[in-house]
């Protein structure tokens, strides 16, 4: 008979630790990747718990190239790793046909943008793990329902990179009502530095004179985000 490997269950970590408590209170951006997909399993095995699970099917997607394989994954694909089984596929796999939809879907379906935290939800899964600074602008029409996302340049943030006339293009041309600055910490720590304060305050000013709010400065790590609007910068 084999041994028996006990295995610390969900119900038995730190209220703070577990996926559904961080998502309740924190919100879903703050979660990883392997708790979102712990989330929607649900349940583990007898084996392993579901961040485990998830932990074992995020390698798999990995040397696939990522996330995004599991669109393309079928539920046989999935049921053959252990400890996952049919229903716990099907619900994978619906949830990123669901995530698949929401992503194409026409701007007028799109998110309304009220808070710094769902300017965050609209990028962190896209921009939380780049390896590279990428900054970009979110676009928004007078009813503030996201237009875009507009990629403005990749690589460390400076004042020739991140020029006004770059920023402003875009929005002009397509009569966005205000704009939301937005870009990445490869290093997973959002804390603005003293440049992407400068940088902010020079674009603000300049969407004064544009006519085109600058609404918020939105700087993504790794599952957290800083609002240089929260923080009294803009």
């Amino acid at each position: 008979m084999g041994k028996v490997t006990y295995h610390l269950t969900i119900k038995e970590m730190p209220e703070t630790e577990r996926p559904r408590e961080k998502l309740r209170t924190h919100g879903a951006a703050s979660l990883t990747d392997g708790e979102l997909m712990a989330v929607v399993i649900g349940t583990g095995s007898y084996r392993e718990t579901a961040l485990e699970l998830a932990s074992k099917l995020i390698k798999l997607l990995n040397s696939e190239g990522g996330l995004k394989a599991l669109l393309d994954m079928t539920v046989e694909e999935l049921s053959a790793l252990r400890g996952m089984g049919t229903a716990k596929a099907c619900k994978l796999l619906a949830s990123a046909e669901l995530a698949r939809r929401i992503y194409s879907a026409p701007v007028k379906d799109r998110m309304a943008v009220r808070t710094p935290g769902d300017a965050a939800s609209a990028v962190m899964e896209e921009m939380r793990h780049l390896k590279k600074e990428h900054f970009r602008i979110m676009l928004l029409n007078v009813k503030n329902h996201l237009m875009s996302v507009e990629d403005i340049s990749v690589g460390s943030l400076s004042a020739s990179i991140v020029h006004p006339r770059e920023i402003f293009r875009i929005p002009i041309k397509k009569s966005a009502a205000a704009i939301i600055l937005v870009h990445n910490h490869p290093s997973g720590d959002p804390s603005p530095s003293q440049e992407d304060i400068n940088i902010t305050h020079r674009i603000s000013e300049a969407g004064k004179i544009i006519g085109i709010e600058v609404l918020d400065h939105i700087i993504i790590g790794n599952g957290k985000f800083a609002s240089l609007k929260e923080k009294g910068i803009i």
